[in-house]
């Protein structure tokens, strides 16, 4: 039977449903696709529930027609300053000298019992590695020997109701949410290389509405943060800067903006026609890029202090990686190199083939992402790694995501 995977990215600027098949290579086949401007939801929080419904079903019925699928169930993104993380630590005395898989879901269950308020909800509980008998290190200890077994978690939250309104306006459209994926940990699957993992690396996602942050080191998640500030704070300050609407503002960064404004020649001009003007008027590009490397300066300032509060800020000799549609913008890695001092490298999805003329952008790395992650959890052994526990659920679930599949239309 056909593999089919599906994910619904959820963004501040638009909503990505995305339907795929696995080929033999573990390569991923784009087979629908359904590209919407979003409504109803800001910094990654839905504010709308009706215009949010509605665009995500728009966005899902689009894919259907493309994919000529029907889309029952999907892996879903989130996002948003809501989310938060903590790292726990649970151990399980191994019986028989043996560890089983038994062993690894007790001591991970003992590292989710951590306190967590009534208005949260856990989305990922993520093992960053073992240690057996103290000693530490160890990636799989299925099958070794010794006597105690010690797990450190990493473990993600959301508001409560913020993911309950999620989970109604993606319902309301006919689709069964399978899991939801940080944003930062589904780009990562579709920008980051297994070497950067290993050496330390941080992957952001600039969007819309946030800047997703996720840090690896020795190949596992060690830290992950949302901040709510993102590409519609650059737009909003050109369109204030130069009095423009907002929409007007949004196509001014995209086809004439510079983050680095000495890289712009002070003889470069374009014309728009501001609010209260009846005719064009002639825009220096130089002044244009003055007001979006300040921004952008004040992003990365941002995203060092986070990098820096983690405490691994000395761990990352691979650097930073950045995805997401503000990504795309002229010069910005620049920037991220001077204010982070770190290499810096701009990526978008690789690997792929089918329907894929639009989504050769950092815009469309999460989106594509959440196909990989589908993938990557049916390939690794129960109990290790990514998994997500409902409120209320007695055992941990790691075989949840066996199948995402969609039915051919009649």
């Amino acid at each position: 039977m056909e593999e089919i995977v599906v994910g619904i990215d959820v963004g501040t600027t638009k909503i990505c449903t995305l339907v795929g098949r696995v080929e033999d290579d573990k390569s991923i086949r784009i087979l629908g696709v359904g590209i919407e401007p979003s409504e109803g939801i800001r910094k990654g929080v839905i504010v709308d529930l009706a215009a949010a419904t509605q665009a995500i079903t728009r966005s899902v019925k689009k894919a259907e027609s493309t994919s000529g699928l029907e889309i029952t169930s999907a892996l879903v993104s989130i996002a948003g300053a809501h989310v938060s993380s903590v790292n726990s630590r649970g151990a399980a005395a191994v019986n028989g000298n043996v560890i089983e898989q038994f062993d690894l879901d007790h001591a991970m269950e003992q590292a989710r019992a951590v306190a967590i308020p009534h208005d949260r909800e856990i989305i990922h509980v993520i093992q960053r590695g073992f240690s057996v008998d103290g000693q530490d290190g160890i990636r799989n200890a299925q099958g070794m020997h010794g006597y105690r077994l010690e797990v450190e978690a990493h473990i993600i939250t959301a508001s409560a109701a913020t993911v309950d309104n999620l989970r109604h306006c993606v319902g309301a459209g006919g689709v069964k949410i399978k899991e939801f994926v940080l944003n930062p940990l589904a780009s990562g699957e579709a920008v980051l290389t297994e070497q950067e993992r290993q050496m330390g690396v941080a992957v952001c996602d600039i969007g819309g509405g946030t800047a997703d942050l996720a840090i690896y080191v020795n190949g596992d998640v060690w830290h992950t943060m949302v901040l709510a500030v993102g590409g519609n704070h650059i737009t909003q300050d050109i369109a204030h800067g130069l009095h423009l609407p907002f929409a007007q503002a949004e196509e001014v960064k995209k086809q004439q903006g510079h983050a680095v404004r000495g890289e712009v020649g002070s003889e470069e001009y374009f014309s728009i026609r501001p609010f209260g003007e009846d005719r064009p008027v002639q825009i220096n590009r130089q002044e244009l890029a003055e007001i979006i490397e300040a921004r952008v300066a004040e992003i990365f300032s941002l995203i060092m202090q986070e990098i820096k509060r983690s405490g691994y800020d000395g761990l990352l000799p691979a650097g930073i990686v950045l995805t997401g549609g503000t990504s795309a913008l002229t010069g910005i890695g620049r920037v991220a190199n001077a204010v982070l001092g770190l290499p810096v490298r701009t990526a978008q999805p690789e690997r792929l083939s089918g329907l894929v003329d639009r989504l050769k952008s950092p815009a469309y790395s999460t989106g594509v992402g959440l196909l990989q992650w589908a993938v990557s959890m049916q390939d690794q052994d129960a109990g290790i790694g990514r998994s997500r526990r409902k409120k209320g659920e007695t055992r941990m679930d790691f075989g949840f995501i066996k199948k995402i599949v969609g039915r051919i239309l009649p």
